[in-house]
């Protein structure tokens, strides 16, 4: 069985961080050991919460306890969100190191949390930079959003082509797999938002049917890290070949029936619960274009 530590922010209500991500992989068939880098009441979008930032320490100690007890050895894969600071970086860097010191084919899937189009960056000062010159290069698997790609790979993304080469600059850092979870360029069609792969193997495009919200719900970036980790790592070809476009396909069809339940239950949060059997088996299909 595939067994994965999630290194994730936490909240009681609602569903971003391991909440949006801890349950999509189990239903995938994963075994999670998740570890909360913070225990806030609600999501920040919210604009009040409550609770409490976790310390560098407390990580290390949880994983302490978790190695005693398991080891890790059978881990074969991290993923990790949102860093509230550089410190709680290099904990989760760290954390990385001990996990492959134990099982060295072990991948890390960072999800390179910063910012998103519109809003510019959302992080404290240092972040951005630590994330690109610390963290992605160490990762095995990034899933930067258009406006992370575009820091990341040092150049504008209007087009196809800025696309690409800017994801071709990231895995020249490091990373083999770059997903772009959200991609909207000068050949997109307006009712449609498209996603991206870029591998040394090959690249790949996808686009669904845009599903519009009053206010977009806040997780949809992690439960799409965890769905394609998971999908990843249950395709025995692994980051080669048609391994990852059927990844990035069955991640796609996975967040489409997501929001489509999201949209019919007229929530804020993610409808995670109701779509769970839908996120396993979509009931829609969605066909993904080699661009390279």
């Amino acid at each position: 069985m595939t067994h994965i530590i999630s290194i994730q922010s936490h909240v009681a209500f609602g569903y971003v961080g391991n909440r949006a991500a801890v349950l999509p992989l189990q239903r995938l068939g994963c075994e999670v050991t998740a570890i909360n880098t913070v225990q806030f009441s609600n999501h920040t979008g919210y604009g009040a919460f409550t609770g409490e930032v976790f310390s560098p320490e407390h990580l290390r100690d949880v994983l302490d306890g978790v190695e005693s007890l398991t080891g890790l050895r059978d881990i074969q894969a991290v993923l990790s969100g949102y860093m509230g600071d550089e410190a709680i970086g290099r904990a989760v860097l760290e954390s990385v190191s001990r996990v492959r010191s134990a099982n060295p084919g072990a991948l890390w899937c960072c999800d390179p949390v910063m910012g998103d189009v519109g809003r510019g960056f959302f992080v404290r000062e240092g972040i951005p930079e630590w994330m690109r010159d610390c963290a992605v290069p160490a990762a095995d698997i990034v899933t930067p959003n258009q406006f992370e790609l575009a820091f990341l790979g040092d150049g504008e993304i209007a087009t196809l082509d800025q696309a690409l080469a800017a994801a071709a600059r990231l895995r020249e850092r490091g990373p083999r797999v770059v997903l772009v979870t959200s991609l909207e360029i000068d050949d997109s069609a307006p009712d449609h938002i498209d996603m991206l792969l870029d591998t040394a193997a090959g690249s790949w495009r996808i686009a669904t049917p845009r599903i519009d919200f009053p206010i977009p719900p806040n997780g949809a970036g992690d439960f799409t890290a965890a769905v394609f980790l998971a999908c990843l790592l249950r395709d025995h070809q692994g980051v080669e070949g048609e391994g990852p476009a059927r990844a990035l396909e069955r991640t796609a069809e996975a967040l489409h029936a997501l929001f489509e339940h999201t949209q019919r239950a007229g929530t804020r949060e993610l409808a995670l619960i109701s779509a769970q059997d839908d996120i396993v088996a979509p009931k829609r299909r969605f066909d993904a274009v080699r661009v390279r």
